[in-house]
């Protein structure tokens, strides 16, 4: 309940469990508090404690709920406080999202994975480039991270089915937005040329969101940057500077990933200066 309630990251799920633990506090307790005692004992937010001090209760009988229909549909829930929850997240992005829903082959998280990036309105050639390097990465062995519904992304995401290949799709919405009530739909349409349903036991989707909720506000950079979490490898094609790729290029060369960065973008030299490898165009 706590991972999915809005402006509650993972380094304060962890902190709330851990002082329950040290209080002896129950979880009925815990709902119990005020929104003031819940902002002064574990420094939440004004809108989270908020939501929490008039909500909680309901909110932890829907989430009961929730965790029921997701199990039968065989999808993961974990928390940041969870020991299974990614490490290879964990490692890179220091508040990590509190909570990940899992659905199809969670073994993909430990396989050798990388993505090829770019920032959006990408030309030709440089898709025409995202294409070729996932094919490279693919044939390797390694498993490509990759969205649905840019086509940046899409030119990626298509590589492993002709292939036959697995992928990690990351979602900038929930499961059931993206893939239909019983998690059967491809979720882009180029997809579906190649297979007819989305396959749980090749690929993994991995969302951030409640399973229902529809894209909003700041929801494609949280998709972004878990992508680039999940990676062990990363490219970059264009990269506008400043943007959003540019941050995660950084945050990936200071957790000590590899990196490569195309020489179509025009900041390529101030990446090469800080330990990536360049990419003839």
């Amino acid at each position: 309940m706590l991972a999915m309630t809005p402006g509650v990251g993972g380094k304060t799920v962890t902190r709330v469990l851990a002082r329950n633990d040290l209080l002896g506090r129950t979880p009925e307790e815990f709902l119990r508090l005020s929104p003031a005692a819940l902002k002064e004992e574990y420094k939440l937010g004004a809108k989270p404690a908020g939501t929490i001090g008039g909500l909680g209760k309901r909110l932890a009988e829907s989430t009961k709920e929730l965790e029921a229909r997701l199990d039968k549909l065989g999808v993961t829930l974990v928390t940041a406080a969870d020991v299974h929850y990614p490490a290879v997240v964990e490692e890179m992005d220091a508040d990590p999202p509190g909570v990940l829903f899992l659905y199809g082959n969670n073994r993909l998280l430990e396989a050798r994975t990388f993505c090829v990036l770019s920032s959006r309105n990408s030309p030709p050639a440089a898709l025409d480039q995202i294409e070729k390097l996932a094919e490279e990465g693919v044939l390797q062995g390694e498993t490509v991270v990759s969205g649905h519904d840019t086509p940046e992304y899409q030119r990626s995401a298509l590589v492993p089915l002709r292939w036959g290949a697995p992928r990690i799709l990351c979602l900038d919405r929930g499961l059931f937005a993206a893939l239909g009530g019983e998690l059967k739909e491809e979720p882009f349409r180029a997809a579906r040329l190649w297979r007819y349903e989305f396959d749980p036991k090749t690929d993994l989707v991995v969302s951030p969101f409640q399973p229902d909720a529809r894209f909003a506000g700041n929801y494609n950079r949280l998709r972004d940057r878990l992508i680039a979490c999940l990676s062990r490898r990363l490219d970059f094609i264009e990269i506008t500077p400043d943007g959003n790729m540019e941050k995660n290029a950084r945050m990936a060369l200071k957790a000590g990933r590899p990196v490569r960065v195309s020489d179509r973008s025009v900041n390529y030299r101030a990446l090469r200066e800080l330990g990536a490898e360049v990419i003839p165009a």
